[in-house]
C-alpha cells in the first residue's frame, strides 16, 4: 500500500472465519478476488506481535474500498458455546468507517454473506434492508455472488461464473500437485498461512496468462 492511498480501488477487505471448516470458502474468496483483478487484504496476512489486530483490521477497513463480511457463523454450533462475535464487529467498524469518514471512504462498498436466507435478522435485526447474499456453505455460490457484485458495482467485463469455477479447480488440482513435489504434506497444504497461497495462486495466474 502506498502512502497516497492509490491501491485503494483495488484493495478488498476480508472478514470471514479462520477455521479448517471454511478453508475452501476463504480460498475461493481468495481466487475469485485476484481472479478478477483485485488485492485480498485480511488481517491474517502479516503477523507482528507488536501489533494489535483491532489496530491491523481498521488499517484494512480504511485501506479498502471493497469489503467482504461473512458473517454465518453467529450461531453458536453447541450447547453452552459463546456466539462468534469478531465479524459482526469487523462489520460494523466497516460500515461505521463509511458513514463517518472521508470523501474517499464514503466510496466504500461492501457484500455480506450469510448461510441462510434471512438467518442474520435472529441474531442482528439492525441490518434489516440490507440485501443479503446466502451461499448455503457451497463456494461455487461465493463465486456466483463475488463475480455479480463486482460486475455491478465496478463495471468490471469478466468471464462467466462457470469459467472462473472451473478455473478454481484447476488452480487446486495444480496447486496440490505442485505443493506435493515441493514436499509439503497435506497438512501443511491446509494449514498454509494466506501471504503463501496468495503466491501460488498469483503464480499459477501469471501462468495460465503465458
Amino acid at each position: 500500500m502506498t502512502s497516497d492511498g492509490e491501491d485503494f480501488p483495488q484493495n478488498v477487505f476480508i472478514n470471514c472465519p479462520f477455521d479448517s471448516k471454511y478453508i475452501k470458502s476463504l480460498r475461493t474468496i481468495l481466487f475469485t478476488i485476484i481472479y478478477l483483478g483485485y488485492n485480498p487484504r485480511i488481517a491474517s496476512e502479516r503477523s507482528d506481535s507488536g501489533e494489535s489486530r483491532f489496530t491491523k483490521i481498521c488499517e484494512l477497513v480504511i485501506e479498502s474500498k471493497f469489503s467482504i463480511h461473512d458473517i454465518s457463523r453467529l450461531r453458536a454450533s453447541k450447547k453452552s458455546e459463546y456466539y462468534r462475535l469478531n465479524m459482526p464487529f469487523e462489520l460494523g467498524i466497516d460500515i461505521g468507517c463509511r458513514l463517518f469518514g472521508n470523501d474517499r471512504v464514503r466510496q466504500k462498498q461492501c457484500i455480506i454473506f450469510e448461510k441462510d436466507k434471512y438467518s442474520y435478522q435472529r441474531a442482528l435485526s439492525d441490518l434489516s434492508g440490507f440485501d443479503i447474499k446466502a451461499h448455503n456453505n457451497k463456494p461455487r455460490r461465493i463465486v456466483e455472488e463475488l463475480r455479480h457484485w463486482f460486475v455491478e458495482n465496478d463495471g468490471i467485463m469478466t468471464d462467466s461464473v462457470t469459467i472462473i469455477w472451473d478455473n478454481f479447480n484447476l488452480f487446486l488440482t495444480d496447486f496440490e500437485l505442485k505443493a506435493t513435489a515441493q514436499g509439503y504434506e497435506q497438512k501443511d497444504i491446509q494449514a498454509m498461512g494466506i501471504h503463501e497461497f496468495i503466491h501460488f495462486i498469483k503464480e499459477w495466474l501469471s501462468r495460465r496468462e503465458k
